[in-house]
């Protein structure tokens, strides 16, 4: 069964001065966070941008997806902390989204830090968001066991 999410946003005013705001409607999670163009190129000054919201959404279903191959391998993670770090920028065919570089940091007893890299790197093509990314956007991923 397909699920399908659904989110809004409204802008008012041309590209360089206006702002708009984007909300989660199937949620209701977020509602009204802010947006402007200097928030994507510039300073956040608290405001959210396109390319923040998909470092979360890559961040946490990266991490939903590697516990997944984890507890799959035998080695269920007792705590898995992602970051996800986007990056837009201008390029001859204008601006883009270029690259998320995902970075986790994980406990997972029973496992070597070798073998937690390699299913950090199997994850990072296998995610939904990476698949969806993988031909536009640049992903690389490092993986750090704690002790």
């Amino acid at each position: 069964m397909a699920a399908i999410r659904r989110a809004e946003a409204t802008w008012t005013g041309p590209l360089s001065t206006g702002s708009g705001v984007v909300s989660g409607r199937s949620s209701g999670a977020f509602n009204d966070l802010a947006v402007s163009w200097a928030a994507r190129t510039e300073a956040s000054d608290g405001k959210t941008s396109p390319e923040e919201l998909v470092a979360a959404a890559h961040s946490s279903c990266f991490a939903m997806a590697l516990s997944g191959t984890l507890v799959r391998a035998g080695a269920a993670p007792e705590r898995l902390e992602v970051s996800a770090e986007v990056t837009f920028d201008k390029l001859e065919a204008g601006w883009s989204v270029v690259s998320s570089a995902l970075t986790v940091r994980g406990k997972v007893p029973g496992i070597s830090a070798a073998d937690f890299a390699a299913a950090a790197e199997q994850t990072r093509t296998g995610c939904p968001i990476s698949r969806a990314l993988i031909g536009n956007v640049a992903i690389t991923v490092e993986a750090t066991l704690e002790a």
